[in-house]
């Protein structure tokens, strides 16, 4: 008892070294989402909420070997926890350690720790180390690499969304070109320029041959019962048949055969269809698009720092005399149950 007593007292009290502990707080947020009820409305600014899966691309990102590569490129996280005046207890590089990036990469993790908070979306990033100076820078530069990760999600999005909504624009420019080319292809063929317009057209010249046919054939009429001898009756026949004739051929032409303006209306029905449906996606494509350009040229997704890191001023850890008290408790712990079990062994043997 008295000697892991001795030996937490050197320890504690000797050899083991100050540990800083600089915090930061901050939230994911995204304009575009709708806003939630309770405490998180009191955290949001207007018209911002905040977003799910940034977060936890955040909270990983944070622990993860990407993190601490882009932190130590210039020897910041290894130099940190490998200063000679910190205890080789906790010393990164101390006994046993062969310095590799992997061995770097757990003892970082033991020393940065981020918690979020469901009920208020306020992630807490905590960062342990042997001086104030490289807890806060290293929790500095982790909220900056976390903003930059965020950036580069929305740029990514961005270019995504913009890309899809050009890709959509040059599809429908391109059916629009096609049904164009197709229509414009169906009127040279069939020497017609719109089937309906020009139907109504011979429609109304077939009205007017039927009003002249039967003005033509009541002067017929009248002819023959007034004066039969007469030669106009058969001039008035003449022309009533040659009416009757060009009336025929007429209603042939409108609805007649697969020649007639009935049947290429049909087809050119279709081709028009066609091209105004394309003309009408051209549209939509190029309001989405524009709609695209507008949401890239906001920030979808960004970090908003509700606690800046901090430059502690006092040593958190270790707990000196937490650790000698309970090294002693235990000590005494212990002490008692290999007493009761050398007093077991003894009466067995009695």
């Amino acid at each position: 008892m008295a000697i892991p007593t001795a030996a937490a007292i050197l320890y504690f009290g000797l050899i083991a070294s100050d540990v800083y502990t600089s915090e930061a707080r901050f939230v994911v947020r995204s304009p575009n989402k709708q806003a939630e009820s309770g405490l998180t409305s009191l955290l949001r600014t207007a018209g911002t909420h905040s977003a799910g899966d940034e977060v936890y691309a955040v909270q990983d990102y944070a622990r993860s070997r990407d993190a601490l590569k882009a932190l130590d490129g210039k020897g910041m996280v290894s130099n940190a926890y490998g200063r000679p005046e910190i205890d080789m207890f906790n010393r990164f590089g101390g006994p046993g350690s062969d310095g590799s990036f992997e061995e770097l990469f757990k003892y970082f993790r033991r020393k940065v720790e981020i918690e979020p908070d469901p009920a208020t979306s306020v992630t807490t990033l905590t960062v342990k180390a042997y001086t104030a100076r490289d807890a806060f820078e290293i929790n500095r530069h982790l909220l900056e690499l976390s903003e930059g990760l965020v950036n580069r999600l929305n740029t990514r999005a961005q270019a995504d969304l913009i890309k899809y909504a050009q890709a959509e624009l040059e599809d429908a420019r391109r059916r629009a070109s096609e049904t164009a080319v197709a229509l414009a292809a169906y009127r040279n063929q069939q020497g017609i320029l719109d089937p309906e317009k020009q139907a109504t057209v011979q429609l109304q010249m077939i009205s007017k041959l039927q009003d002249e046919l039967i003005s033509t054939k009541t002067q017929l009429i009248e002819l023959q019962s007034v004066a039969p001898g007469n030669p106009q009756v058969s001039v008035l026949k003449v022309r009533v048949s040659g009416l009757s004739k060009e009336i025929d051929e007429q209603l042939g032409a409108v609805a007649g055969g697969r020649a007639s303006l009935a049947a290429a209306a049909v087809n050119y029905q279709k081709l028009a269809l066609e091209s105004d449906l394309a003309e009408k996606q051209v549209a939509s494509a190029l309001a989405s698009l524009e709609t695209a350009r507008n949401d890239a040229r906001r920030q979808q997704v960004y970090v908003e720092r509700i606690v800046q890191p901090n430059l502690p001023d006092k040593a958190l850890e270790p707990k000196r005399l937490r650790g000698i008290f309970g090294t002693f408790v235990f000590g005494m712990i212990l002490w008692g149950i290999l007493s009761l079990l050398l007093a077991a062994l003894r009466e067995h043997k009695d």
